[in-house]
């Protein structure tokens, strides 16, 4: 599974910190920015990932920021992105069985690096179960065609 990685400043130590554990895992991971410590703003990595998930160019995005929210918030404004801001790994397991969320965003004020490991592990062991839930993702789809013309 190709994975793509996006944080702001806030973000960029714990986003470092997963890039290493999902590629010593096996996955092959692509980082998209930010690359220090430098501020930055998070609408434009959480677009960069959105974007690249979007095309198919990876199959999952991880993000993070301050508090997941903001960058998250702007990975969904692409068209196809179902981005959920988690912090215990049981709503990121079920943000793919029931969602199929195809990205992850966390905080890194919000969550240290041990849990984030368990939430990142939860979101990428997770399958999307169909069924009743397929319908409910084929209405946010429908949402999104209604107002992304």
């Amino acid at each position: 599974m190709k994975l793509g990685f996006g944080s702001d400043h806030a973000g960029y130590e714990l986003k470092e910190v997963l890039f290493k554990y999902l590629e010593e895992k096996g996955y092959e991971c692509v980082d998209y920015g930010t690359y220090n410590l430098d501020r930055v703003d998070y609408p434009d990595y959480g677009k960069i990932v959105g974007e690249k998930v979007a095309s198919g160019e990876v199959d999952k995005g991880v993000l993070v920021c301050g508090t997941g929210i903001g960058i998250s918030l702007a990975a969904n404004k692409v068209k196809g992105v179902r981005a959920a801001v988690c912090s215990e790994p049981y709503s990121a397991k079920m943000t793919v069985k029931h969602n199929n969320a195809n990205i992850i965003a966390m905080g890194s004020r919000v969550v240290g690096e041990d849990l984030a490991k368990m939430i990142v592990d939860m979101f990428l062991e997770a399958e999307f179960e169909g069924g009743r839930h397929g319908m409910r993702v084929d209405k946010i789809s429908q949402i999104e065609e209604e107002y992304f013309k």
